[in-house]
């Protein structure tokens, strides 16, 4: 096993795909202290701002305070406390659905909520460009998968009319993570009641950002199909850990008899979930920082050199694609070095030869911060 483990990490280096971690001080914000050196914040999903706003802190100090840190164990045990109820009723009330189910991750949400809903009579549809945590969900289910090209309503049709599976599952990112781009929800909406399928929505970068309530693709495009499955998570926009599924009442008593990851893992700490529930209200409440992340958005894009390939991203995940890995990264470290902080994303994340800058913008960024981060790109990709 030794001799793997280094062929393995010689094997990656080679490839340029070596990864390492850099960390943080202080807090989340516009710019932040990276190894030691201030730079502007460029790839974090705390896209509203509130991972630092008072209210979000004050709220999960005072749960501390009450309950403790730690819940001590599964929500099916003695984990199970009022700021989950509550934050599951507030989740409910958020998207108009029947009940809610928290979960410890969004990873584990994919997990538990594809492999509850499958076994060998199902067919799982799912896109070609999903997130990995939808792409090994599929992998530990017992149903068959089948992946349709980005985006293709046609081809995804085409695949469920061969099926002749009994239960038919499609699953889509409603905002696609490395692209920025957005999933046609309406089109494979249509699709649901030809082909007797049901439809789960991954709107974990969409929620809070997407929509005019902040409701996320669904909302944004107009979907209110009673087939659709909410899935979405509480650690971006909202600022906080954790997600959650959002559906009919019999969906929720499903998944919590069935789903794993809810069943056999240790609830999440009471005052998280009163972190959330604070950043429901101050979205709810404040729709102006929603206002700015658009500006802010519209503001970077129109700063951008012509020529530079960002897929047409319509939302606040900006890709610049560089193409070769090494480069990439190399560009990533300038901008570093410049006070610009960019992760570089490389295969197998991305396909290969699509390296790229994942820029993210949120509301917190004022228009100094972006003027520097563009000076500094552009005076990279000129290189």
């Amino acid at each position: 096993m030794n001799s793997f483990i280094t062929e393995e990490l010689e094997r990656i280096n080679a490839a340029g795909l070596k990864r390492a971690m850099r960390v943080v001080t202080g807090t989340q914000g516009p710019s932040v202290t990276v190894d030691g050196r201030e730079a502007v914040l460029l790839c974090s999903n705390d896209y509203l701002g509130l991972a630092n706003h008072p209210l979000v802190k004050e709220a999960a100090k005072r749960a501390i305070d009450r309950y403790g840190f730690g819940a001590g164990a599964s929500r099916l045990v003695s984990g199970n406390m009022e700021p989950h109820a509550e934050l599951e009723e507030r989740i409910r009330r958020f998207k108009g659905t029947g009940a809610a189910l928290l979960f410890n991750s969004g990873y584990q949400t994919n997990i538990g909520l594809i492999s509850a809903l499958s076994d060998r009579s199902t067919a799982v549809f799912s896109d070609r460009l999903n997130h990995a945590s939808i792409v090994d969900a599929c992998r530990l289910s017992f149903a068959g998968v089948h992946r349709y090209p980005n985006r293709d309503v046609d081809s995804l049709e085409r695949l469920l009319k061969k099926s002749a599976a009994k239960n038919k599952l499609i699953v889509t990112d409603g905002v696609f993570s490395m692209d920025g781009s957005i999933a046609p929800l309406k089109e494979i909406a249509g699709l649901l009641d030809r082909h007797n399928a049901l439809l789960i929505v991954d709107d974990a970068h969409a929620t809070g950002v997407l929509g005019k309530t902040g409701r996320g693709t669904p909302e944004h495009l107009g979907v209110t199909h009673p087939s659709v499955i909410h899935m979405g998570t509480l650690g971006k926009a909202l600022g906080s850990f954790g997600a959650y599924v959002a559906g009919s009442k019999s969906l929720i008593e499903l998944l919590i008899s069935k789903a794993r990851p809810f069943i056999y893992t240790t609830a999440l700490p009471p005052s998280m979930a009163s972190a959330s529930i604070a950043a429901f209200d101050v979205m709810e409440n404040e729709p102006s920082l929603r206002d700015k992340l658009w500006e802010n958005v519209e503001f970077f894009k129109r700063g951008l050199p012509e020529g530079i390939e960002t897929l047409g991203s319509p939302t606040q995940i900006i890709p610049i694609v560089v193409g070769d890995a090494s480069r990439t990264m190399e560009i990533s470290k300038n901008l570093l070095e410049k006070g610009v902080f960019i992760q570089g994303i490389r295969p197998p994340t991305v396909p290969e030869k699509t390296s790229r800058l994942r820029v993210t913008i949120t509301a917190a960024h004022g228009s100094e911060d972006l003027r520097k981060a563009l000076a500094a790109i552009k005076e990279e990709l000129a290189r």
